[in-house]
């Protein structure tokens, strides 16, 4: 896990590149590397978190041994052992990294290597005869990349938007994109991002620059490759399938030459993931297990997860986040998000990685993924999804708190619907364009913000497209959700198949925003109406909504956090363009 920037064309300076590569320091803190083209046509940085073959050896920008192909990657590539072996008759390998596999790879196949790479990444390849950049995303957009392309064609592609602004990019506000959030609560469900001029490049999509010219190519879609068709074989074949790919999609991500991991919740996708780990290493495993909670007794999960581990060797770390330290920690994981996050949720998340990095673990494994595999979600079972906050019955957006001139920006969006079922298509929806890319952009900001790295064992493209092809009647049945996974727990770890009961939220944060967060909260919302009251917001509007909170009156505070995050922006001047 790392950090990658690069800029090409012909009128860059190499501080700029220079300036890219210090911001992004907190995602490889162990060494940072620069390529120069000798022409100044490209140049290339990497900051290095050291996860597989620590030695020298394996640092970045990496070029083939010929000189002509040079990498800066972020990420992993799980299965680089067995690419490794296939390809060692044409190669002769210096190092033990994923990266010189990659790089090999990428030399025998060309773009056709991205099919058979199992894994997170994000890489550009600079090909220094021809003057050409390749660059890809991984299958589902775990690992990040963002690009802006100047006027005069120059492209400059990075790991987090900081260091596009770093490299002098003007910090001036999407208002299209603000406008979708503000009133439709949507983001990430496109490649444009909430700063002007900055692009996120959609996962499962690679580009390529040459000569000022970019063009953008699909090269994985899930519905593609799942089929339209239903799986026909029995239960029986599906399940053993379906466990045979999870334990190798485990086995996989356990690869590493530091310490990991696992983060457990109390739900039945963490239970399925702490089975696996015993399947893996055998019952007297003794990774470390981490978990949040908050005091609460109606939102922690903390007393499922210590049932869970009671007859297990796991040490449990359970790190709490309070109150008190909410404004400090916020402010912090915004400037690494760069773009708005999802609450306190996330802050506690954000502690938890924290803690294991002060304990010497690096990597962590979580159960990301699993509810839009097998229907988890209540609304799958209506048809329908009102709503981007669950278990809420009021509206979770204030537009009648905007202007009409920002409102007017606000977009219509319709999502594709490649399968001939509802269902389908609202999996096939949170997927790619609302729960799974805004999770992974939430986790990857917070995991690189401590220097450690998360893997999503359940994100494995093997698992989804099987998962997709699987009829109704083996995600829902009788009302129960992810059936076909609650049967298959039940015989990988029996005794540790505990669930919390459903909760809409993880934290209290509808009680601490109108309790003893509520003169920071406040706080936030006046320094949003302070910039944005008048040409954005109705101030008397927000006003009066808050205190209308304040007293009680919503089941949700997602608006309230969309203000409070503008809030947070601006006290970083970064809305102001400062």
């Amino acid at each position: 896990m790392c950090g990658i920037a690069g800029i090409f064309g012909k009128t860059w300076r190499p501080d700029q590149l220079r300036r890219m590569v210090e911001v992004q320091r907190h995602r490889g803190p162990d060494g940072e590397g620069i390529y120069l083209d000798p022409n100044l046509m490209a140049g290339m940085g990497h900051n290095r978190l050291k996860i597989i073959d620590l030695s020298e050896a394996g640092r970045q920008p990496m070029f083939d041994v010929d000189g002509r192909f040079c990498l800066v990657f972020n990420g992993e590539i799980y299965n680089y052992l067995e690419l490794r072996r296939e390809l060692e008759s044409s190669f002769s390998f210096r190092t033990r990294t994923d990266t010189e596999v990659l790089l090999a790879a990428y030399q025998r196949w060309g773009t056709d290597c991205l099919d058979r790479l199992i894994g997170m990444f994000a890489f550009a390849i600079w090909d220094e005869q021809q003057k050409k950049l390749f660059a890809a995303r991984d299958r589902f957009g775990v690992k990040p990349l963002y690009y802006h392309q100047t006027a005069g064609g120059d492209l400059l592609i990075a790991s987090e938007i900081k260091a596009l602004h770093a490299a002098g990019l003007d910090r001036v506000p999407d208002e299209t994109t603000w406008a979708n959030y503000l009133v439709h609560g949507l983001t990430d469900h496109e490649d444009r991002t909430f700063w002007q001029g900055i692009r996120s490049l959609p996962g499962g999509h690679y580009l390529e620059w040459h000569d000022g010219h970019l063009r953008i190519h699909l090269w994985y879609d899930v519905a593609q490759r799942s089929g339209r068709d239903f799986d026909s074989r029995s239960v029986d074949d599906v399940e053993e399938e379906y466990r045979v790919i999870l334990n190798d999609s485990v086995t996989l991500r356990f690869r590493s030459d530091v310490p990991v991991g696992i983060n457990l919740s109390g739900g039945l996708d963490s239970s399925t993931l702490l089975g696996l780990v015993h399947a893996y290493q055998g019952a007297d495993s003794d990774v470390k297990a981490f978990t949040f909670y908050t005091g609460d007794e109606r939102y922690d999960e903390l007393p499922w997860v210590r049932r869970m581990l009671e007859q297990t060797n796991h040490q449990l770390i359970a790190s709490r986040i309070t109150a008190a330290e909410v404004p400090s920690l916020a402010d912090s994981v915004q400037s690494h998000q760069d773009e708005p996050f999802g609450g306190l949720p996330t802050l506690a998340y954000a502690n938890l990685f924290a803690e294991a990095r002060s304990l010497g673990v690096i990597v962590l494994l979580d159960g990301q993924g699993m509810d839009e595999q097998w229907a988890g979600y209540d609304y799958y079972a209506s048809g329908a999804a009102t709503s981007v906050v669950q278990g809420t019955k009021q509206k979770p957006t204030r537009p009648e708190c905007l202007t009409s001139d920002l409102c007017s920006l606000a977009e219509t969006f319709v999502p594709e619907s490649p399968f001939a079922d509802e269902l389908r298509n609202l999996q096939y929806r949170d997927i790619r364009n609302t729960k799974i890319p805004r999770a992974l952009r939430f986790n990857d900001r917070i995991s690189m913000r401590s220097s450690t790295e998360l893997r999503e064992p359940f994100l494995d493209h093997r698992l989804i497209e099987l998962a997709l092809r699987q009829p109704s009647d083996r995600k829902i049945q009788d009302g129960t959700s992810k059936w076909l996974l609650r049967r298959l727990s039940r015989k990988l770890a029996p005794e540790n198949v505990v669930e919390a009961p459903k909760r809409p939220l993880q934290t209290p944060q509808r009680e601490w925003l109108r309790g003893p967060l509520r003169e920071w909260a406040t706080a936030q919302i006046e320094q949003t109406l302070s910039e944005y009251g008048g040409s954005w917001f109705n101030s008397a509007e927000v006003r009066g909504a808050w205190q209308s909170y304040c007293a009680g009156a919503s089941d949700n505070s997602f608006y309230v956090w969309q203000w409070i995050s503008m809030g947070l922006l601006m006290n970083r001047e970064v809305l102001a363009g400062v």
